[in-house]
């Protein structure tokens, strides 16, 4: 018989190829990964749950994207490009450091929230109850790279003279990075946007006057 990922049939008159591989969009079934490791983090989702939304069968899950972790590392990526990518935005583009924590906070309360997606942050959330080493550290990774992006941010706003030459930039970033991991759970917990954007106005009261 022939499966829905194509093999040889045997017949009578020897070997012959039946059916083709399944073909699929390639970039839709990354997106039912990226949206199923987002909702259920990397541990609780299954390769056959990944099957199941992707709406593919292992083999084509394997030759198109390896394994698990590999996958989850594809689809980590695509949600970076296409979710996570407003903090470095602001970052880069306003012209004050203040004015880019407030549009980063500001714009994760809006991202968090939305309705046609899973809430709160896929990089902070997938780590939950991980138990493969290297997931864990590359996530962890990334976290720690959006607190080093803040703290370079912070110190060219003090070099600046947008802080006070004694701010503790290093703290600064981190305080950021926990109100951002908060805003996240909070997110996941059902605080609507209004609310996340009352945080973060609060949040932004902790920072020192120019």
């Amino acid at each position: 018989m022939v499966g829905s990922e194509g093999t040889e049939t045997k017949t009578g008159a020897g070997t012959r190829q039946r059916g083709r591989p399944r073909s699929f969009d390639r970039e839709t079934a990354l997106e039912k990964a990226v949206l199923a490791f987002w909702e259920h983090g990397y541990e609780a989702t299954s390769v056959s749950d990944l099957t199941r939304v992707m709406g593919i069968g292992a083999p084509s899950l394997y030759a198109a994207f390896g394994d698990k972790q590999s996958l989850f590392e594809e689809a980590v990526n695509s949600y970076g490009r296409k979710y996570g990518s407003f903090s470095e935005r602001a970052l880069a583009e306003e012209p004050t450091v203040r004015g880019a924590i407030e549009r980063t906070l500001r714009e994760a309360a809006a991202e968090y929230t939305e309705d046609d997606r899973p809430h709160g942050c896929l990089v902070i959330h997938a780590a939950t109850n991980c138990t493969t080493p290297e997931v864990e550290e590359s996530l962890r990774a990334r976290r720690n790279a959006n607190l080093a992006a803040f703290e370079s941010r912070i110190r060219a706003g003090i070099s600046a003279g947008e802080l006070p030459a004694d701010t503790d930039a290093a703290a600064l970033a981190r305080h950021t990075g926990a109100i951002i991991q908060g805003m996240s759970q909070q997110a996941r917990d059902g605080a609507t946007r209004q609310e996340l954007e009352a945080l973060a106005a609060l949040a932004m009261t902790a920072w020192p006057a120019s």
